[in-house]
């Protein structure tokens, strides 16, 4: 998240930046993957209020800066984007997909989307 945080400072005056947290991919009460010791594992959340609580931890503890939405209960940005676990998408100002990155962990490149940013940026700028 840090790399991400980093592109949203560096962009931020140019690019609107939203994070969108999705239902839990690992929870502690389903399909948990103790890959990595210092995350905490939460029971999947069962409603709004849980879903929030569980999403404003997350955001807390990972001091992340960008602004952040809470899907609805029936998933549907996670179902529309195909967004579990986690996946980085650009969309362009006439609403279409610019960059759709692969699915996360192993496929969460900020990277690749600073380079999406960038053609995507310079295409406006020379536009009509």
């Amino acid at each position: 998240m840090g790399a991400l945080d980093k592109l949203y400072q560096r962009y931020r005056d140019r690019v609107e930046f939203l994070l969108v947290y999705i239902r839990e991919a690992h929870p502690a009460d389903g399909w948990s993957a103790q890959v990595n010791p210092r995350l905490r594992y939460v029971k999947q959340p069962a409603t709004s209020t849980q879903r929030f609580q569980v999403a404003n931890s997350c955001v807390t503890d990972l001091q992340i800066s960008i602004p952040c939405l809470i899907d609805s209960m029936d998933d549907a940005t996670m179902k529309a984007y195909n967004a579990l676990p986690d996946r980085l998408y650009l969309v362009g100002k006439n609403g279409r997909i610019a960059f759709k990155g692969r699915h996360g962990p192993f496929g969460f490149k900020p990277r690749e989307l600073e380079t999406a940013i960038e053609a995507e940026l310079a295409a406006l700028e020379g536009a009509p």
